[in-house]
């Protein structure tokens, strides 16, 4: 491709809103250009990029056994309703009515249909396992899209379903999926970790999540370096300092004005925050359909814990948690700063499980400028649901060997799911077993975003002057630049190339030598040939790998049988990182 010809453009500057690394440099190198919040448009270069990452991707799961399809991005919301997530999921599912009235939604994931076509098309046991997969457009009605292709609400993203006779076979194809899915990562140029997840919505008895470890990640993830547990930060669990029993104390009401923290409680009362305990008011939607309705739901840990709000929704079986209002706590009668589960009547109390064990704690009054000491459980107050609602913290003991637990940030990369009976149940999908008896169909889903992908690998491999491409990800292999008295040779050298089968970006342009070079550097195509007299009358060209700082010069003879040495020896470099993963639940 000869750049004068390339639709799009380098940019100067960086977008105002672009927060992150990759969404910058995206945009400055012409890979991308927003279209609205949270949509983008795919320019020539990530569109080249992109169909690279699919192909690494159709490869891995043909060579699992996977079968490609491609499903609606339009779907009848009965399906859905069958399945009850019409009514489950909240605003990020994307609804209408069409011209008939019917209702419609577009396709945020495809359970609901590939277990439809299961129901219609699989009848026997002979016709099992199957593993079906597509790439295809994806809504999500995000309210914070954020970091250019890192969180959008349009992508597109690989599905694959596998479908099973029974769960040892649902099992097998899980762990399958769990080394494919490293070999498109490590493909790609990506290290990641995998990590015990939340099943949400998508349901199920198990799930991982893929992470790329990043600052810029919205996921907190605790790992283990002695035993190398590891678990989303939404699910994790911890071990719970145990605290020597205490036979419990007379409750007393103590004066505490303007203190409406932990901090300054715990500061005040001269006590560890480990001795007190923290209310958090959330408004909950549970239930479906016409019988789903909002609850208030007093949320209680110790003072030294945070809720985690994943845990606190599983727990209450809850579709939504948002922050109550000051007016929605006043009418149960707490006090905000000061609230209490002692004597409160008109919440949903969750207390963590933490608290069963904790006695003689400082808690709110549930009046303006008191607090409560002594408050123990069981007989101050009771909780309707007791769980493990806490959130894990750096240092807090790991649940499988108790060695401190260490944070990183991460992104998501990729999920898979042990979806077992869930869609096979609602939708009917059944096969007759060698017996003639009507069984359940076993799930599997699986997941990676693309350009979600393709942004975490440009987060990962840039410089201060761009984008520095793995070869495998890399829109072209070759990028030619051509300047004063080379145009010529750089004519000849590009034709030879191309015939060769070599991917290569022209750099034809009228055009300053730092102007190229700089755009060179921008867009990061991995291998550079510079053509100029000074390298002409040195015999040859200048080749520089993106990555190093070192050229050489190469003769032009054979120069395309050189250039794919280079090639080769980078594909060879991310080929060692391309190994077999020991599977942990």
């Amino acid at each position: 491709m000869r750049m004068s010809r390339l639709f799009g453009q380098t940019l100067r500057t960086s977008p105002s809103e672009a927060e992150a690394v990759s969404h910058q440099l995206l945009v400055r190198a012409g890979f991308i250009r927003p279209l609205a919040s949270g949509i983008f448009s795919y320019l020539p270069l990530a569109r080249r990029s992109l169909t690279k990452i699919e192909e690494i991707i159709r490869e891995e799961m043909n060579a699992i056994g996977g079968q490609e399809v491609t499903m609606p991005v339009i779907h009848p919301a009965d399906l859905w309703k069958e399945t009850r997530r019409w009514y489950q999921i909240g605003t990020e599912l994307g609804r209408f009515v069409d011209r008939t009235g019917r209702d419609m939604a577009l396709a945020m994931t495809h359970e609901e249909v590939l277990a439809d076509l299961a129901r219609k098309e699989i009848r026997s046991y002979r016709q099992l396992p199957q593993l079906v997969y597509h790439i295809q457009t994806k809504w999500r009605d995000d309210p914070r899209p954020r970091a250019g292709l890192i969180r959008t609400r349009e992508f597109t993203m690989l599905d694959s379903y596998s479908l099973d006779a029974d769960e040892e076979g649902m099992r097998a194809q899980y762990r399958a999926h769990y080394q494919a899915y490293f070999n498109i990562f490590n493909r790609c140029a990506l290290p990641v970790v995998v990590v015990q997840a939340d099943v949400g919505m998508m349901g199920g008895t198990l799930a991982h999540e893929f992470m790329t470890l990043t600052p810029i990640g919205e996921d907190t993830l605790m790992l283990c370096d002695r035993c190398g547990h590891k678990a989303n930060r939404q699910v994790a669990r911890f071990r719970k300092t145990a605290f020597p029993r205490e036979s419990p104390r007379s409750v007393e009401k103590v004066a505490t004005p303007n203190v409406t923290t932990i901090d300054e409680l715990a500061a005040f009362l001269r006590l560890p925050k480990s001795k007190t305990a923290k209310a958090v008011f959330l408004v909950a939607s549970i239930g479906e359909g016409e019988e789903a309705a909002e609850r208030l739901v007093f949320a209680l840990v110790r003072g030294d814990m945070e809720v985690s709000e994943t845990k606190l929704a599983n727990a209450i079986k809850a579709r939504e948690l948002r922050p109550a209002e000051e007016r929605e706590t006043q009418g149960v009668g707490a006090v905000p700063g000061y609230a209490s589960p002692v004597g409160l009547s008109g919440a949903l109390v969750v207390a963590d499980d933490a608290l069963l064990q904790s006695a003689n704690l400082a808690a709110g009054a549930n009046e303006e400028g008191y607090h409560l000491l002594n408050v123990n459980y069981g007989r101050d107050f009771e909780a309707d649901v007791v769980a493990d609602i806490a959130a894990a913290q750096a240092g807090d003991g790991c649940p499988e060997c108790g060695e401190p637990l260490r944070a990183e940030r991460g992104i998501e990369v990729g999920n898979i799911f042990q979806l077992g009976s869930r869609y096979s149940l609602t939708l009917g999908c059944t096969f007759l077993d060698k017996e003639g008896t009507s069984k359940r169909i076993q799930m599997g889903s699986y997941g990676i975003g693309v350009g979600r992908l393709l942004a975490c690998v440009a987060e990962r491999h840039h410089d201060d002057k761009g984008l520095v491409w793995p070869i495998r990800v890399a829109p072209y292999e070759v990028h030619i630049v051509a300047l004063g008295g080379g145009r010529d040779e750089a004519e000849r050298v590009y034709s030879a190339l191309s015939a060769a089968g070599v991917e290569v970006l022209y750099d034809d342009r009228d055009e300053s030598a730092g102007v190229k070079f700089a755009d060179g550097d921008l867009i990061g195509v991995p291998l550079r040939l510079t053509v100029s007299r000074r390298s002409l009358e040195r015999g040859g060209v200048e080749l520089k790998p993106r990555s190093s700082q070192q050229a050489a010069f190469i003769p032009l003879e054979g120069i395309a049988g050189r250039v794919r040495e280079e090639i080769t020896r980078l594909e060879a470099a991310i080929a060692l990182g391309v190994v077999t993963v020991p599977y942990t639940d």
